[in-house]
């Protein structure tokens, strides 16, 4: 890790966009967007800081192994990880959606929970949907996908799929419906234990600078 560059790990897309205000609260303003730009690491206005841009599922990975000081995360990539070797200091309230149970429209989710049939279930996030559906007593089969869950119960791979659910226009294109809610989810800002130690006194006013953003 170098000790003079503090690295914060950000994902393309929402996320991105979400963090820019809150980068801005910290005096942190990047040279370039990572939309437009096909750089992986991106200056910003101080020579002390830099963004990498990695995928969202990467970003806890990067931040346990010292690779990034800092990152922002969903607690969907956080409890899939497991947050091992990570500090998570501020719910900062973006990139803000639910988990979800889905069904084809005309599915009986109710009465399949109720007489305890085992459920067939696609999703990405299958550390989240065992310990749900665990905690239900439904007996499942777990499939990871790693995209376009909808596809999977309309070509009969599953039963059910658990996914991430912010309007719900892309359940219902695909004649599928929400029946239950597993649990909010947004992002969080993420620090490397070895480096909250040793940087500190750079980390702790980028971190305030985060919860008072977050808040506000």
């Amino acid at each position: 890790m170098d000790s003079s560059m503090i690295t914060i790990a950000l994902s393309k897309g929402r996320i991105f966009e979400e963090t820019l205000p809150l980068l801005a609260a910290a005096g942190i303003v990047p040279s370039e967007n990572p939309d437009s730009s096909r750089k992986l690491i991106i200056g910003t206005n101080r020579p002390d800081v830099r963004l990498l841009i990695i995928r969202a599922t990467d970003v806890p990975t990067y931040v346990q192994h010292g690779a990034a000081d800092l990152g922002v995360a969903g607690k969907d990539v956080l409890i899939e990880h497991g947050g091992d070797g990570l500090y998570q200091p501020v719910d900062l309230n973006i990139a803000k959606c639910r988990m979800m149970v889905a069904t084809p429209i005309g599915f009986d989710y109710a009465a399949a929970v109720r007489r305890g049939a085992r459920l067939s279930v696609a999703t990405k996030y299958v550390k989240t949907a065992r310990l749900f559906f665990a905690g239900k007593g439904v007996h499942i089969d777990l499939i990871k996908l790693y995209g376009s869950m909808e596809l999977a119960p309309l070509v009969g791979l599953s039963d059910v799929i658990v996914d991430l659910v912010s309007t719900g226009s892309t359940l219902k294109a695909n004649n599928l419906v929400a029946v239950e809610s597993i649990m909010e989810i947004s992002s969080r800002l993420v620090v490397n234990e070895a480096a909250m130690k040793l940087k500190h006194d750079r980390i702790q006013p980028i971190i305030q600078a985060f919860k008072t953003a977050a808040a506000g």
